[in-house]
């Protein structure tokens, strides 16, 4: 399925959340109707008690605000941060709450790891990056990671999703339900150039729309395919379309994870770099903080940037969005950024430094083992033409 491209869109590329938190308050300040705000992540820290502060403010003013986070990854948001803002006329779900500690089903795998926001029908934001300090404890910098503002038609198409989301997680709450959303925006205007697409992964009718077209893109590539993301384990087809890209000439980048967030994914990720390594993929590892950015750019053309990381937890069971876009200007500005990066903060693995021990070499091994056996006993392993068969 290809996305569906709106022309007419202004499109501004956010570097961290130095670029996007404020940009965020600002627009969430100066909103005069409503406000659509998911995040997988909204945390107690001083970046989630800015926005819960922006997001109470505006609602204290009469903004209709809508706030959707995930039971798992904001699971202390109604403890901490989140009956103050209902106080204030926060309307707050959350999506599939965080089931006992001690009960285990694969459904709690199924979470809402999108980042996005609407205000007032007219500004949208879509990204990776959470409600929380992009500073981890361990390092001076933070996290490397992106998001996008945007303007124009496409606003519509973001604006539509986050009200659908709503709904289905609104009728699914018993007892007190919030109140349904009642502003209806005009369509946005063009207000740009770029020709942009939302493609979104969910569990029904969307379930591959974000490896298709990465795929897709992939296999029409001519000249360079740059693509940094921070938990690297596709699967085969996925694998098979840049390892033929680079087998027919492209030049392939990936900037991957330098750094053990969590240690599955990791070594899982390590047990792919031979095949890709022998092919004439480059791989890079980004050394000063963690990676936790979803982006690629192919061509200097085609560009995303999104919530979606290339594993089977995102491409088989979260619910996600990804900005696509077909501009120059903007494909030109991630390039660029993309291209420091690799300057100045990663190191290059090559074919000839991976002369492992036999026992890394079965840890990893092993750990892609298990992620495949987890997709598996999800049952979405077994569907036919799952791209980890």
């Amino acid at each position: 399925m290809s996305a569906d491209f709106l022309p007419g869109n202004a499109l501004q590329l956010l570097f961290t959340g130095a670029d996007y938190f404020p940009a965020l308050i600002a627009a969430i300040d100066n909103a005069q109707h409503e406000v659509h705000l998911e995040s997988y992540i909204f945390d107690d820290d001083i970046i989630g008690q800015r926005v819960a502060a922006a997001l109470a403010y505006a609602a204290r003013r009469g903004v209709a605000i809508h706030l959707l986070v995930d039971g798992f990854g904001a699971r202390k948001l109604t403890s901490s941060l989140g009956p103050a803002m209902v106080q204030d006329g926060v309307q707050l779900l959350v999506y599939r709450p965080r089931p006992q500690q001690w009960r285990f089903h694969w459904h709690r795998l199924r979470r809402l790891h999108r980042k996005l926001a609407v205000i007032d029908g007219r500004i949208a934001f879509v990204g990776g990056i959470n409600i929380t300090t992009d500073f981890d404890a361990d390092f001076t910098v933070p996290r490397l990671d992106y998001a996008v503002r945007i303007e124009g038609p496409l606003v519509a198409k973001v604006h539509t999703t986050m009200r659908h989301v709503w709904h289905i997680v609104r009728w699914s709450q018993f007892g007190h339900r919030p109140n349904a959303p009642q502003f209806d925006p005009p369509p946005p205007a063009p207000t740009g150039q770029a020709h942009a697409a939302l493609v979104i992964r969910d569990n029904l009718r969307h379930r591959q729309d974000i490896e298709n077209t990465y795929v897709e893109a992939i296999n029409n590539a001519q000249k360079t395919i740059m693509l940094a993301n921070a938990y690297f384990v596709p699967g085969r087809r996925f694998r098979d379309a840049l390892i033929k890209a680079a087998q027919r000439g492209v030049k392939v980048t990936l900037i991957l994870q330098g750094k053990t967030e969590y240690v599955l994914q990791h070594h899982a990720m390590l047990a792919l770099y031979d095949s890709l390594l022998a092919a004439g993929v480059k791989i890079f590892e980004y050394q000063p903080a963690y990676l936790h950015a979803k982006v690629a750019v192919i061509d200097r053309a085609w560009a995303t940037v999104g919530s979606s990381n290339i594993d089977p937890f995102s491409l088989l069971l979260s619910r996600e969005a990804n900005l696509i876009a077909r501009d120059a200007l903007f494909a030109q500005a991630l390039t660029q950024h993309l291209e420091s990066v690799i300057e100045k903060d990663t190191i290059e693995t090559t074919l000839s430094q991976q002369t492992q021990s036999w026992l890394k070499r079965q840890i990893n091994t092993t750990a892609y083992a298990l992620i495949r056996l987890l997709v598996s006993v999800t049952g979405y392993g077994r569907q036919r033409g799952s791209p980890y068969d």
